[in-house]
């Protein structure tokens, strides 16, 4: 969090301190000492978020924007639709994106070569600078790649994407350097909770 965003929370912790310094002085019901919820806006609440499509689970800060966008690709057009959440006062996103591939390609496509693809794209457009990868797999064993990555703007992102059922996910947390040392466990959970939900 920065400097801007600490300075509500110390305001509101002088405010509480003394309205309860007045309460002391002047006798009334202990009803009157009701703290306001001051959290909220900078811890925002986590919730477990179901894709429209029911295909993937994940825990969530509140609601996400979710955003399509048509991109052409060696395959033909691809549908990809992005799902974002930034919480207040935080200078990170989290970002969850899915694309389908055509039925061809997805039975014949190799998934480590789609990965790999994946991450040279990300890369590419992006202008960044590879930190690391590792090869994971999903709760549900489907093969995928964790990588984590720099821009020249100092953004780091880290990223994990799974093939799975001829869809590539690519869930997200954008963040800078400092956010990331205060938010790294946060993204791991995050990034932890994603669940491929197997179609029926």
């Amino acid at each position: 969090m920065t400097i801007k965003g600490l300075l509500p929370l110390i305001a509101v912790t002088l405010v509480c301190g003394g309205s309860a310094l007045v309460e002391a002085r002047q006798p009334k019901p202990p009803v009157a000492l009701v703290k306001p919820k001051v959290s909220q806006p900078v811890q925002p609440k986590w919730k477990l978020y179901t894709a429209p499509d029911g295909r993937f689970t994940i825990l969530m800060p509140g609601s996400p924007n979710r955003n399509t966008q048509s991109q052409k690709t060696y395959m033909g057009e691809i549908n990809l639709e992005i799902f974002v959440a930034q919480p207040p006062k935080q200078q990170v996103a989290y970002v969850v994106a899915y694309n389908d591939f055509p039925y061809s390609y997805g039975e014949m496509a190799d998934p480590q070569a789609v990965l790999n693809n994946a991450r040279d794209m990300a890369l590419k457009t992006t202008k960044s600078n590879l930190i690391s990868q590792r090869n994971i797999r999903s709760s549900n064993n489907h093969p995928g790649k964790e990588i984590e990555y720099i821009n020249s703007g100092g953004k780091i992102t880290k990223s994990r994407m799974y093939v799975a059922e001829g869809r590539l996910y690519q869930v997200m947390a954008i963040t800078t350097k400092k956010q990331q040392k205060i938010l790294a466990k946060t993204i791991t959970v995050y990034l932890n909770s994603f669940h491929v939900v197997l179609k029926k």
